[in-house]
């Protein structure tokens, strides 16, 4: 592998190592202090927590597979091994977001009564404040490194504030004597973490499915169009993740062009597509002859 490959996933892997550290300190500290005062939801919040631990751990598996070099069984490497452990990450919100609405639903009729105090307060506020420094912290590295595992576990972490804000409201609520609304705060909150796994898993699948990259044919098509001794550009392909595309595409000349001369134009096009297109890996370029 390249260095500055390397280099990339190295700091993919320093990041979940950072967040995980930071994703367990505040799971501990809700779970501890939710115990002692037997607040449910608090200690349920704080093993929600390590879920975002766990999606650490499976993003440093995803990234050790995704970093192995070209070899003779995979020509394309690894890269697809990092979107492909993003579905894990969707798949652990789905469970999260039916956990947390069937504990709901199973409590509403008989509404937990937890001991609040002031250190429960300060506890969830300190943590959202974690959770909310985490989450940019690390969707900011996700977009800056083109990571899929990133970008997907700051979602994750996204819907860990979610539901710490319904525990805050919770804790309001025991005060007030209203607990059951808590109940029904938290299935409403589950559905959005449903919904961040949903969006994980499309974008994931995408990939897998080699459907379209998100690209500008037309731009494309310009860019080839410049090329001196191209005469048309058609059927363009793409496929790929933002930072690993790969395209192909048919370009016609003069039937009666030197195989030398078609080579160098081959050659020029992919150059000048892949300074024009960030992530361009590979282009292939399918020489035709152009009949009047």
């Amino acid at each position: 592998m390249a260095i500055d490959a390397r280099e990339h996933y190295r700091k993919i892997r320093i990041t979940l190592l950072v967040i995980l550290v930071l994703n367990w300190g505040v799971a501990l500290a809700k779970i501890i202090y939710g115990l002692l005062t037997r607040c449910e939801s608090m200690t349920a919040d704080g093993f929600h927590s390590l879920s975002d631990g766990a999606s650490n751990i499976v993003g440093l598996i995803g990234i050790h597979f995704a970093c192995q070099p070209i070899d003779k069984d995979h020509p394309y490497g690894h890269k697809k091994y990092e979107t492909f452990f993003s579905l894990g990450i969707g798949v652990l919100l789905f469970i999260l977001a039916f956990n947390l609405a069937r504990g709901s639903i199973m409590r509403l009729n008989n509404p937990d009564l937890a001991r609040v105090d002031i250190t429960s307060f300060i506890i969830m506020l300190a943590t959202m404040t974690v959770n909310f420094l985490v989450m940019n912290y690390e969707r900011k590295k996700g977009r800056l490194l083109q990571s899929d595992i990133l970008i997907s576990d700051a979602m994750h972490t996204r819907g860990d504030i979610f539901t710490s804000f319904s525990v805050l409201i919770s804790l309001i609520l025991i005060k007030a004597g209203f607990s059951i609304v808590d109940h029904i705060v938290t299935i409403i909150i589950s559905l959005f973490i449903a919904h961040a796994g949903y969006e994980i898993i499309k974008q994931g699948q995408a990939v897998l499915c080699d459907t379209a990259a998100f690209l500008d044919d037309h731009k494309i098509k310009d860019i080839v169009l410049k090329i001196s001794g191209v005469r048309a550009c058609h059927k363009i392909r793409s496929r790929g993740r933002i930072d690993d595309i790969y395209i192909d595409l048919h370009v016609q000349v003069d039937p009666d062009m030197h195989i030398d001369n078609a080579h160098r134009i081959s050659y020029r096009i992919e150059e000048a597509i892949k300074s024009a297109i960030p992530g361009i890996t590979d282009v292939v370029v399918h020489m035709e002859p152009k009949e009047d």
